[in-house]
């Protein structure tokens, strides 16, 4: 286990019951569900589920699959729905060795009837970790008796972020923060909750203090992250998977 509990990427249990086996069968898979970030919008690269399918696969010398199930603009509710009704996600994830989820950022869209008053967006907030909890009971579900490893990944910045959202102006960027804090509270509580794993990517990008500018890991749009941010994202949860394997 990493040092400083949840800094960055980080097991919620060393002994949770759903981590990966450590001698996974040949043809191990990763799954990705979520939303755009998984998905790789805006980037025009490689995106972290595959980027770190590759890295496995270089280092530890056996073939490590992708599938990549995010669809940009999903929400927790949309997610949740893949999961029970969609056969082909049904598939992907019963036979995954690895279920990555990073999901919520759609569920507290910034609009313009809520605009920056952080209340506004609370029944949202308590919406995603109902779906966010279902989603996790789901995955269990469907890969019952045999082990896994269950991530869940949060966001720098639910809306824009660095330099984007200082073009905002200093209202924006406390709503933002206080929405990012408030749905960032959720996935961590829901991974501790469940014995899944955590990564936390405002640490990852902004540094453990969450006192660094994000925008070199950021897309034109200031939204999503660019090739770099991909990247790093990757290399993180490279780190974590090998903790489980080895």
């Amino acid at each position: 286990m990493l040092s400083g509990c949840f800094s960055s990427a980080t097991p919620a249990s060393s002994s949770s019951p759903t981590s990966a086996s450590s001698t996974p069968h040949e043809g191990w898979s990763v799954v990705a569900l979520g939303d755009s970030v998984p998905r790789g919008t805006q980037c025009g690269c490689t995106p972290y589920p595959d980027l770190t399918a590759s890295y496995l696969t270089a280092s530890d010398r056996r073939e490590v699959k992708a599938t990549n199930d995010a669809v940009g603009g999903f929400t927790s509710a949309d997610v949740l729905r893949q999961l029970r009704s969609d056969s082909d996600v049904v598939s992907d994830v019963a036979n995954a060795d690895v279920v990555e989820i990073e999901i919520g950022a759609n569920d507290v869209a910034y609009s313009g009837s809520c605009g920056t008053s952080v209340a506004c967006y609370q029944p949202m907030v308590s919406s995603t970790e109902r779906n966010l909890d279902q989603i996790v009971a789901r995955v269990h579900q469907l890969t019952a008796g045999r082990p896994i490893q269950l991530i869940l990944l949060d966001y720098w910045s639910v809306w824009l972020g660095g330099r984007y959202a200082d073009a905002e102006g200093p209202v924006y960027v406390g709503a933002v923060t206080s929405v990012t804090n408030q749905v960032n509270t959720v996935i961590k509580r829901t991974a501790v909750d469940t014995d899944s794993d955590y990564v936390d990517l405002r640490a990852i990008f902004k540094g453990p203090d969450y006192d660094s500018d994000e925008t070199p890991y950021l897309a034109s749009d200031g939204d999503h992250p660019n090739a770099a941010g991909h990247q790093k994202i990757a290399a993180a949860m490279v780190d974590l998977i090998r903790q489980r394997l080895h």
